[in-house]
């Protein structure tokens, strides 16, 4: 067997690797390891392995950050029912091939899934095709009720201990956003909804959509917090223009069933808070760079200015 990170701190372990080897079957043998791009609250490994004459190309995920972890114990079983639903949707997903909720066999919580072809694409040629294609890839996911799926939306940040935040030159803009998202939520429908739904966490190959990845986060919720999850990240990566062209776009692919509501936009924003908006370290990984914190944190507060003038 080769692996690209004998040494690293983070390698899968052995008992991680005959794991995957009995996930695959009986003989199975691990042929490479390789550690993936762009992950930064887990630790991911691309898994070769051969088994009755082929080889079988796969993800390893592992759950080290204890913190997490401490605050949601099932995050194996979680991804891996995540992935068995959203392959109801007809868009490419990895296939759940096991998991091991409590890490007594892998020495980590961890989820095995196949591995799909193609790469994130962060510096398309066609801006506008690849935005339409992106709001089209997610769509087919809040079609699917999510009736049976145990996991439901909540913020991830205390919105009754939030403030203006320091770097910000529109302060008050912030402390009006605050207000509104401490109040009633507006009514939507719940569906089954990716919840990190933006640019790093969708593959292409011959520029088409060849995978929607990273599913630990899916829940039961509105389709207004993808939408505005996927709006705040191309704000803060390309502008303001981008995060509207896009919700151009899926307003058209999704039709009389949606309806923008700016709130889940600003609790997208405020989910960000306190800490000062910078550059996702995924960005430059997968070949976005020259952003800098600076630029970000401008666009954070135009995006939310344009918000402001939706309330």
């Amino acid at each position: 067997m080769n692996t690209a990170e004998e040494d690293a701190p983070h390698a899968p372990p052995a008992e991680a690797l005959r794991w995957v080897e009995r996930a695959t079957g009986e003989g199975a043998r691990v042929e490479y390891v390789e550690p993936l791009a762009g992950a930064t609250s887990s630790v991911l490994h691309a898994v070769r392995v051969r088994h009755g004459g082929r080889s079988f190309e796969f993800v390893l995920r592992r759950f080290l950050d204890a913190g997490w972890l401490e605050s949601e114990p099932d995050l194996a079983r979680h991804e891996a029912s995540a992935l068995s639903k959203a392959a109801g949707a007809g868009v490419p997903t990895p296939r759940p091939v096991a998991f091991d909720e409590s890490g007594e066999e892998c020495g980590a919580p961890s989820t095995l899934m196949e591995r799909l072809p193609g790469g994130v694409e962060l510096r398309p040629a066609d801006f506008p095709v690849w935005l339409r294609r992106l709001a089209e890839a997610v769509a087919p996911f809040h079609e699917l009720g999510a009736e049976d799926f145990v996991w439901s939306y909540s913020p991830y940040a205390d919105l009754s201990s939030l403030e203006p935040p320091a770097w910000s030159r529109v302060p008050e803009l912030w402390e009006k956003a605050i207000e509104i998202v401490a109040g009633p939520r507006p009514p939507a429908r719940e569906c089954f909804v990716h919840r990190d739904f933006h640019p790093a966490n969708v593959l292409w190959s011959n520029g088409r959509v060849s995978g929607v990845v990273d599913w630990v986060n899916a829940c039961r919720g509105p389709a207004g917090i993808d939408v505005a999850w996927c709006r705040h990240n191309l704000a803060r990566m390309y502008g303001v223009g981008a995060a509207e062209e896009f919700l151009g776009c899926y307003q058209e692919r999704a039709g009389t069933r949606f309806a923008h509501e700016p709130f889940w936009d600003l609790i997208a924003l405020i989910e960000l808070l306190p800490g000062p908006p910078g550059v996702y370290p995924g960005w430059p990984a997968f070949g976005l760079k020259g952003l800098d914190d600076a630029t970000v944190g401008e666009r954070v507060d135009e995006y939310l200015s344009s918000l402001m003038r939706r309330c």
